[in-house]
């Protein structure tokens, strides 16, 4: 078993498609249209749908906006250099809500951005995780 995908309701598609390829800097693996169901999906990720687990990101029309409610946590994503990673993302047009630095009681180094739909995006600094 593997994990496959998880699966973000958006209200703006292009919006979204446009954070993660052109902010995170992820590749859209494909998209489709459903007419019958009125719905769109598209999948984001770093790699191929066949060795990475990515993102689906479902666009039902009419639906500009989605309670996120208080369970869903956040995803989280390696970077090399989490100051860096941030000052690109808000170069890009992105907004960092918690910038780089050792997470509350641990030494992790972290950041959280956040997309279009206030999806939280947390960034881990590679060699600081454990602590």
């Amino acid at each position: 078993m593997r994990m496959l995908h998880t699966m973000l309701r958006v209200g703006d598609l292009a919006k979204s498609i446009a954070f993660y390829t052109e902010v995170l800097g992820m590749k859209l693996l494909r998209r489709k249209d459903y007419p019958d169901g009125k719905f769109t999906l598209a999948f984001v990720g770093y790699g191929g749908e066949d060795d990475h687990t990515v993102l689906e990101l479902t666009y039902n029309w009419g639906v500009e906006k989605y309670e996120l409610g208080n369970a869903f946590g956040h995803i989280a994503i390696e970077v090399d250099d989490a100051d860096q990673a941030c000052a690109e993302v808000s170069n890009r047009g992105g907004k960092v809500v918690r910038p780089a630095g050792p997470m509350k009681h641990g030494s992790t180094v972290i950041a959280f951005v956040e997309d279009p739909d206030g999806y939280k995006i947390e960034f881990i600094q590679k060699g600081t995780r454990g602590g």
